[in-house]
């Protein structure tokens, strides 16, 4: 890779891991995943930085690199997730308390859901594409999509603590 290509690539890490980190998180579950899943992504982006620059986003690129490198995650080792029927206690106050709830009770929901259900509501509502786009970034249809997040948001609505945190958040998406 030539210097300004490397400068290229450094400039996109700096500016989209956080961003992609999330992502990840919301596809994992857990920090330590997500950190390690946007690295896989950005080492195969690295990889084929020439060609991943020159197409129109190279961010949604990444971003089916993310969700790929997820899915590999499971067929090279089966993980074993255990999740905890509550949040931790914290030391915060009553705002950032509820907020935590909502937080710990939205990533609960979310890890019951299936890869492929969790992976289309988090980048239809939480990164906002567009189905087009959706479909585009998993590799799917539309219609796949459509029926995907509409089994996924009825499998949330019908999650305890999440109808309580839709009706405090009118408008919310469940």
């Amino acid at each position: 890779m030539q210097a300004e290509e490397e400068a290229q690539f450094q400039s996109f890490v700096a500016a989209r891991w956080n961003h992609l980190v999330r992502t990840a998180y919301l596809l994992t579950g857990d920090p330590h995943d997500a950190e390690d899943v946007t690295q896989a992504a950005l080492a195969k982006a690295y990889r084929s930085w020439r060609r991943v620059a020159r197409m129109d986003s190279p961010e949604a690129y990444v971003r089916r690199m993310l969700v790929t490198c997820n899915s590999d995650r499971f067929r090279k080792r089966r993980v074993a997730e255990r999740l905890t029927a509550s949040v931790p206690d914290t030391s915060v106050g009553d705002q950032a308390a509820a907020w935590a709830d909502e937080r710990g009770a939205l990533m609960e929901a979310l890890a019951q859901l299936p890869a492929r259900q969790r992976a289309v509501v988090v980048m239809r509502y939480w990164e906002d594409l567009s189905e087009a786009e959706t479909a585009d970034v998993l590799g799917c249809s539309q219609g796949t999509v459509k029926s995907q997040a509409s089994k996924a948001l009825a499998k949330l609505r019908a999650w305890p603590g999440l109808g309580r945190i839709a009706a405090m958040n009118e408008g919310a998406v469940l």
